[in-house]
Protein backbone atom coordinates (compact mmCIF):
# COMPACT_ATOMS: atom_id res chain seq x y z
CA UNK A 1 0.00 0.00 0.00
CA UNK A 2 2.05 2.76 -0.74
CA UNK A 3 2.20 6.17 1.37
CA UNK A 4 1.54 9.74 -0.78
CA UNK A 5 3.55 12.30 1.46
CA UNK A 6 1.59 15.57 0.59
CA UNK A 7 2.54 19.42 1.65
CA UNK A 8 0.89 22.80 1.86
CA UNK A 9 3.49 26.09 2.39
CA UNK A 10 2.34 29.92 1.51
CA UNK A 11 6.15 30.95 0.79
CA UNK A 12 5.58 34.61 0.93
CA UNK A 13 6.21 36.75 -1.96
CA UNK A 14 8.33 34.42 -4.13
CA UNK A 15 8.56 37.26 -6.73
CA UNK A 16 10.60 37.23 -10.29
CA UNK A 17 13.05 39.61 -10.72
CA UNK A 18 12.12 43.38 -10.57
CA UNK A 19 12.78 43.99 -14.11
CA UNK A 20 10.85 40.38 -15.35
CA UNK A 21 8.25 41.09 -17.92
CA UNK A 22 4.90 41.47 -16.49
CA UNK A 23 1.88 43.59 -17.07
CA UNK A 24 1.86 47.32 -16.63
CA UNK A 25 -0.82 47.38 -13.66
CA UNK A 26 1.55 45.20 -11.99
CA UNK A 27 4.43 46.42 -12.85
CA UNK A 28 3.04 49.88 -11.03
CA UNK A 29 1.56 48.09 -8.64
CA UNK A 30 5.06 46.26 -7.47
CA UNK A 31 7.41 49.03 -8.32
CA UNK A 32 8.36 50.01 -4.75
CA UNK A 33 7.86 46.45 -3.13
CA UNK A 34 10.39 45.10 -5.51
CA UNK A 35 12.82 47.67 -5.14
CA UNK A 36 16.06 46.07 -5.05
CA UNK A 37 14.81 42.23 -5.67
CA UNK A 38 17.20 40.88 -7.66
CA UNK A 39 17.60 37.89 -9.69
CA UNK A 40 19.88 36.97 -7.31
CA UNK A 41 17.64 38.00 -4.36
CA UNK A 42 15.23 35.98 -5.93
CA UNK A 43 17.32 32.78 -6.42
CA UNK A 44 18.82 33.61 -2.85
CA UNK A 45 15.05 33.28 -1.49
CA UNK A 46 14.09 30.15 -3.51
CA UNK A 47 17.45 28.17 -2.19
CA UNK A 48 16.06 28.90 1.38
CA UNK A 49 12.72 27.23 0.51
CA UNK A 50 14.79 24.59 -0.90
CA UNK A 51 16.38 23.80 2.25
CA UNK A 52 13.18 23.04 4.07
CA UNK A 53 11.51 21.34 1.48
CA UNK A 54 13.81 19.05 0.53
CA UNK A 55 14.42 17.64 4.29
CA UNK A 56 10.74 16.39 4.14
CA UNK A 57 9.31 13.28 4.12
CA UNK A 58 12.86 11.96 5.62
CA UNK A 59 14.80 13.67 3.01
CA UNK A 60 13.04 12.57 0.08
CA UNK A 61 10.68 15.44 -0.68
CA UNK A 62 7.13 15.86 -0.87
CA UNK A 63 5.26 13.80 -2.93
CA UNK A 64 2.64 17.13 -3.91
CA UNK A 65 3.84 20.08 -2.75
CA UNK A 66 0.73 23.11 -2.88
CA UNK A 67 2.22 26.30 -2.63
CA UNK A 68 1.03 30.33 -2.48
CA UNK A 69 2.13 33.65 -3.14
CA UNK A 70 4.36 32.77 -6.17
CA UNK A 71 4.32 34.92 -8.96
CA UNK A 72 4.75 32.90 -12.25
CA UNK A 73 5.98 29.96 -13.90
CA UNK A 74 9.32 31.21 -14.19
CA UNK A 75 9.75 31.22 -10.30
CA UNK A 76 8.01 27.48 -9.89
CA UNK A 77 10.28 26.26 -12.40
CA UNK A 78 13.46 27.45 -10.46
CA UNK A 79 12.10 26.24 -7.57
CA UNK A 80 11.18 23.19 -8.74
CA UNK A 81 14.64 22.88 -9.65
CA UNK A 82 16.14 23.44 -6.77
CA UNK A 83 14.26 20.75 -4.64
CA UNK A 84 15.55 17.85 -7.98
CA UNK A 85 17.10 14.85 -6.45
CA UNK A 86 17.76 11.09 -7.20
CA UNK A 87 14.40 9.47 -7.73
CA UNK A 88 12.23 12.58 -8.27
CA UNK A 89 10.77 13.63 -11.54
CA UNK A 90 8.96 17.13 -10.26
CA UNK A 91 7.21 18.94 -12.60
CA UNK A 92 4.72 22.01 -12.06
CA UNK A 93 0.71 22.36 -12.88
CA UNK A 94 0.35 26.11 -12.52
CA UNK A 95 -2.42 29.01 -13.65
CA UNK A 96 -2.02 32.81 -14.00
CA UNK A 97 -4.81 33.69 -11.62
CA UNK A 98 -6.52 37.48 -11.20
CA UNK A 99 -5.11 38.47 -7.58
CA UNK A 100 -4.55 42.55 -7.69
CA UNK A 101 -0.60 41.66 -6.91
CA UNK A 102 -0.38 38.76 -9.43
CA UNK A 103 0.01 36.19 -6.96
CA UNK A 104 -0.81 32.54 -7.76
CA UNK A 105 -1.29 29.00 -6.52
CA UNK A 106 0.76 26.01 -7.85
CA UNK A 107 1.27 22.39 -7.39
CA UNK A 108 4.44 20.83 -7.77
CA UNK A 109 4.16 17.07 -8.62
CA UNK A 110 6.28 13.58 -9.13
CA UNK A 111 5.25 12.54 -12.48
CA UNK A 112 6.54 9.72 -11.84
CA UNK A 113 3.89 9.26 -9.30
CA UNK A 114 0.75 10.75 -10.55
CA UNK A 115 -0.64 12.01 -13.88
CA UNK A 116 -3.17 15.22 -14.46
CA UNK A 117 -6.20 13.89 -16.03
CA UNK A 118 -5.82 14.12 -19.70
CA UNK A 119 -9.09 15.67 -20.58
CA UNK A 120 -9.73 17.90 -17.14
CA UNK A 121 -6.01 18.45 -15.54
CA UNK A 122 -7.08 21.52 -13.68
CA UNK A 123 -10.17 23.57 -13.16
CA UNK A 124 -9.78 27.66 -11.50
CA UNK A 125 -12.35 30.06 -10.38
CA UNK A 126 -11.79 33.60 -9.21
CA UNK A 127 -13.46 34.12 -5.74
CA UNK A 128 -15.43 37.87 -6.49
CA UNK A 129 -15.85 40.51 -3.82
CA UNK A 130 -15.73 44.15 -5.42
CA UNK A 131 -13.00 42.94 -7.50
CA UNK A 132 -11.38 39.34 -8.30
CA UNK A 133 -9.43 37.91 -5.71
CA UNK A 134 -7.24 34.49 -6.12
CA UNK A 135 -8.39 31.80 -7.76
CA UNK A 136 -9.54 28.35 -6.35
CA UNK A 137 -7.33 25.85 -7.51
CA UNK A 138 -8.29 22.46 -8.36
CA UNK A 139 -6.35 19.52 -9.83
CA UNK A 140 -7.31 16.63 -10.70
CA UNK A 141 -4.90 13.60 -10.59
CA UNK A 142 -4.70 10.29 -11.24
CA UNK A 143 -2.01 7.54 -9.30
CA UNK A 144 0.24 5.49 -10.77
CA UNK A 145 -1.91 3.11 -9.56
CA UNK A 146 -5.25 4.57 -11.66
CA UNK A 147 -7.07 6.26 -8.94
CA UNK A 148 -8.04 9.34 -8.42
CA UNK A 149 -6.95 12.24 -6.22
CA UNK A 150 -8.45 15.92 -6.43
CA UNK A 151 -6.30 18.86 -4.59
CA UNK A 152 -7.75 22.64 -4.29
CA UNK A 153 -5.32 24.90 -3.52
CA UNK A 154 -7.16 27.93 -1.35
CA UNK A 155 -5.48 31.29 -0.69
CA UNK A 156 -8.58 33.39 0.93
CA UNK A 157 -8.38 37.68 1.11
CA UNK A 158 -6.29 38.89 3.55
CA UNK A 159 -7.00 39.40 7.37
CA UNK A 160 -6.28 43.21 6.96
CA UNK A 161 -9.99 42.93 5.03
CA UNK A 162 -13.41 42.14 5.44
CA UNK A 163 -14.00 38.70 6.98
CA UNK A 164 -17.64 38.78 4.43
CA UNK A 165 -14.74 38.58 1.76
CA UNK A 166 -13.36 34.87 3.93
CA UNK A 167 -17.20 34.23 4.31
CA UNK A 168 -17.72 33.88 0.28
CA UNK A 169 -14.43 32.09 -0.45
CA UNK A 170 -15.94 29.37 2.26
CA UNK A 171 -19.35 29.51 0.20
CA UNK A 172 -17.62 29.53 -2.86
CA UNK A 173 -15.83 25.94 -1.73
CA UNK A 174 -18.54 24.49 0.05
CA UNK A 175 -20.68 24.47 -3.74
CA UNK A 176 -17.77 23.83 -5.35
CA UNK A 177 -17.29 20.27 -3.68
CA UNK A 178 -20.65 19.66 -3.90
CA UNK A 179 -20.64 20.23 -7.24
CA UNK A 180 -17.52 17.47 -7.57
CA UNK A 181 -19.94 15.01 -5.90
CA UNK A 182 -22.84 15.79 -8.01
CA UNK A 183 -20.40 14.94 -11.62
CA UNK A 184 -18.14 12.87 -10.01
CA UNK A 185 -20.46 10.67 -8.20
CA UNK A 186 -19.78 8.10 -4.84
CA UNK A 187 -17.58 9.87 -2.57
CA UNK A 188 -14.31 11.25 -4.26
CA UNK A 189 -11.27 11.40 -2.93
CA UNK A 190 -10.53 15.61 -2.37
CA UNK A 191 -7.57 16.56 -0.38
CA UNK A 192 -8.71 21.00 0.13
CA UNK A 193 -5.30 22.91 1.29
CA UNK A 194 -4.66 26.23 1.90
CA UNK A 195 -3.71 29.34 3.57
CA UNK A 196 -7.21 30.55 4.43
CA UNK A 197 -6.66 33.79 6.57
CA UNK A 198 -8.77 32.22 9.05
CA UNK A 199 -9.12 29.81 12.05
CA UNK A 200 -10.69 26.64 11.91
CA UNK A 201 -13.10 27.81 14.43
CA UNK A 202 -13.93 31.02 12.32
CA UNK A 203 -17.30 31.00 10.56
CA UNK A 204 -16.14 31.07 7.34
CA UNK A 205 -14.98 27.51 7.23
CA UNK A 206 -17.18 26.02 9.77
CA UNK A 207 -20.90 27.66 8.78
CA UNK A 208 -19.77 28.10 5.07
CA UNK A 209 -16.97 25.68 3.56
CA UNK A 210 -18.62 23.49 6.19
CA UNK A 211 -15.65 22.43 7.86
CA UNK A 212 -16.19 20.15 11.17
CA UNK A 213 -14.48 18.91 13.63
CA UNK A 214 -15.63 15.62 13.95
CA UNK A 215 -15.33 12.85 11.95
CA UNK A 216 -18.72 11.62 12.94
CA UNK A 217 -20.23 14.93 11.43
CA UNK A 218 -18.96 14.27 8.01
CA UNK A 219 -19.53 10.63 7.90
CA UNK A 220 -22.97 11.04 8.65
CA UNK A 221 -24.09 14.68 7.46
CA UNK A 222 -25.94 15.23 4.17
CA UNK A 223 -24.27 18.14 3.21
CA UNK A 224 -21.01 17.84 1.80
CA UNK A 225 -18.81 18.48 4.81
CA UNK A 226 -15.22 18.88 4.74
CA UNK A 227 -13.06 17.01 7.97
CA UNK A 228 -10.56 19.79 9.02
CA UNK A 229 -7.14 17.67 9.96
CA UNK A 230 -5.78 20.82 12.18
CA UNK A 231 -8.20 20.29 14.95
CA UNK A 232 -6.26 18.22 16.76
CA UNK A 233 -3.35 20.00 17.09
CA UNK A 234 -5.57 23.07 18.45
CA UNK A 235 -4.59 24.03 21.62
CA UNK A 236 -1.42 22.58 21.90
CA UNK A 237 0.58 25.90 20.98
CA UNK A 238 1.00 24.64 17.74
CA UNK A 239 0.65 27.23 14.71
CA UNK A 240 1.38 27.69 11.10
CA UNK A 241 1.61 31.67 11.51
CA UNK A 242 2.17 34.61 14.53
CA UNK A 243 0.97 37.78 14.36
CA UNK A 244 1.38 39.90 17.30
CA UNK A 245 2.78 37.52 19.19
CA UNK A 246 -0.36 35.41 19.01
CA UNK A 247 -0.27 32.06 17.18
CA UNK A 248 -2.68 30.99 14.36
CA UNK A 249 -3.14 28.53 12.39
CA UNK A 250 -4.06 29.71 9.03
CA UNK A 251 -2.90 26.82 7.24
CA UNK A 252 -4.83 23.55 6.87
CA UNK A 253 -5.66 20.42 5.34
CA UNK A 254 -9.40 19.47 4.94
CA UNK A 255 -10.75 16.06 3.41
CA UNK A 256 -13.98 14.80 2.03
CA UNK A 257 -15.80 11.85 3.88
CA UNK A 258 -14.51 9.90 0.81
CA UNK A 259 -11.16 10.18 2.35
CA UNK A 260 -12.02 9.53 5.91
CA UNK A 261 -13.25 5.54 5.23
CA UNK A 262 -11.15 2.36 5.86
CA UNK A 263 -12.19 1.10 2.32
CA UNK A 264 -11.28 4.54 0.48
CA UNK A 265 -9.20 3.68 -2.19
CA UNK A 266 -7.22 6.54 -0.57
CA UNK A 267 -7.63 7.55 2.93
CA UNK A 268 -5.96 9.97 4.88
CA UNK A 269 -3.42 9.36 7.66
CA UNK A 270 -5.05 11.91 10.54
CA UNK A 271 -2.36 10.93 13.01
CA UNK A 272 0.46 12.24 10.41
CA UNK A 273 -1.06 15.96 10.12
CA UNK A 274 2.09 18.03 11.20
CA UNK A 275 3.11 21.73 11.48
CA UNK A 276 6.98 21.71 9.50
CA UNK A 277 8.96 23.81 11.97
CA UNK A 278 12.66 22.76 11.26
CA UNK A 279 15.64 24.14 13.00
CA UNK A 280 16.04 27.71 12.27
CA UNK A 281 12.50 28.30 11.14
CA UNK A 282 11.59 29.95 14.11
CA UNK A 283 12.57 32.88 16.08
CA UNK A 284 11.45 34.26 19.56
CA UNK A 285 9.74 32.79 22.54
CA UNK A 286 6.78 32.67 20.45
CA UNK A 287 8.18 30.28 18.15
CA UNK A 288 7.57 33.12 14.79
CA UNK A 289 8.19 31.71 11.35
CA UNK A 290 11.07 33.30 10.08
CA UNK A 291 10.75 35.51 6.91
CA UNK A 292 12.72 36.17 4.07
CA UNK A 293 10.56 39.33 3.51
CA UNK A 294 11.87 41.71 1.12
CA UNK A 295 15.37 44.42 0.84
CA UNK A 296 12.75 47.57 0.01
CA UNK A 297 11.52 46.93 3.72
CA UNK A 298 14.59 46.97 5.79
CA UNK A 299 13.10 45.49 9.20
CA UNK A 300 11.87 42.31 7.51
CA UNK A 301 14.47 41.62 5.08
CA UNK A 302 16.31 38.49 5.78
CA UNK A 303 18.55 36.22 3.27
CA UNK A 304 19.07 33.86 6.10
CA UNK A 305 14.94 33.10 6.42
CA UNK A 306 12.41 31.79 4.71
CA UNK A 307 8.78 32.52 4.47
CA UNK A 308 5.87 33.76 7.29
CA UNK A 309 4.07 31.20 7.39
CA UNK A 310 5.20 27.32 8.30
CA UNK A 311 4.47 24.49 6.01
CA UNK A 312 1.55 22.00 6.92
CA UNK A 313 1.71 18.07 5.60
CA UNK A 314 -0.38 14.85 5.88
CA UNK A 315 0.19 11.56 4.43
CA UNK A 316 -2.49 9.55 2.30
CA UNK A 317 -2.52 5.96 2.06
CA UNK A 318 -3.25 3.96 -1.27
CA UNK A 319 -5.08 0.88 -0.89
Amino acid sequence: MPDHYIAWWNVENLFDHATAARPQYLRDKLRTELHDWTAGVRDAKIAQLASIIMQMNNSSGPDILGVCEIENANVMGLLTQAIAQPGRNYSVVHHDMSDGRGIDIAFIYDANLYTPDANNPWFSYEVLKRSATRDIFQVNFDTARGNRLILIGNHWPSRLGASEYRVIAGETLSYWIERITDIVGGEPTVLVMGDFNDEPFDVSLTDFALSARTTRRVLNGRNPYLYNLMWPLMGQGISSYVYGNQPNMLDQLLVTKGMLRQSASIRVLRDTVEVIRLPGMAAGQYNTPRRFGRPSKASTYDPTGYSDHFPVVVTLREA
